[in-house]
């Protein structure tokens, strides 16, 4: 507990979704106030053509604190 889960088009290397893992638990961390040992980190890629049913279609609106404007 937490678990983040971040979804996004592919093209990114492993290294790059690493580090991004990495700095948005560490962001949760500080305004959480908790250790890092607590957090998981998940990235997914989703193809373009599956943004709409696999992510947007799947998210809650009450949840959704920050809305992409695209």
């Amino acid at each position: 507990m937490p678990h983040i889960s971040v979804k996004m088009y592919p093209g990114r290397t492993d290294e790059v979704k690493k580090k991004i893992a990495e700095k948005v638990r560490d962001c949760l961390v500080e305004e959480m106030q908790m250790e890092p040992k607590y957090f998981s980190v998940s990235v997914e890629d989703v193809e373009k053509v599956d943004w709409q049913t696999a992510v947007v279609d799947q998210i809650n609106e009450k949840d959704l604190y920050v809305k992409a404007d695209f």
